[in-house]
């Protein structure tokens, strides 16, 4: 088995391990942006741990297998701080929506995205 296999198996078992909690469901504000709608519903996993603290942060998409289908890296530089956000049975047009979001003011974001997805062949 290659590494890449391994890292995809490894966030599915840590997706399956835990709970997933969606705390921001699409179309919701912002907490501190009230004009700023959420895209997809987005949430974390419980029982994990990011970088700031808080549980593993999670983009919720439409496909109906649910598993990671990508990951997105984000640095923000006025927070001076950086994550990564599981995308969870994400279309490929999803996963750019999510993505958008890290690619805004003081964000940058890049998007890995699993080989061989159902939605590379039958939702881009």
């Amino acid at each position: 088995m290659i590494a890449e296999d391994n890292f995809w198996l490894a966030v599915d078992r840590l997706v399956e391990a835990s709970t997933l909690i969606i705390d921001r469901p699409k179309g919701s504000p912002h907490p501190r942006h009230g004009s700023w709608r959420y895209p997809l519903d987005y949430g974390y996993l419980e029982e994990t741990r990011a970088p700031d603290g808080d549980g593993i942060d999670v983009w919720c998409g439409s496909l109906a297998e649910a598993r990671v289908t990508g990951v997105i890296v984000a640095v923000d530089l006025d927070k001076g701080d950086g994550e990564f956000k599981l995308l969870l049975h994400c279309t490929a047009k999803e996963a750019r929506t999510a993505l958008g979001v890290h690619n805004q003011g003081s964000q940058a974001g890049i998007l890995i995205t699993r080989p061989n997805t159902e939605e590379e062949s039958t939702h881009v």
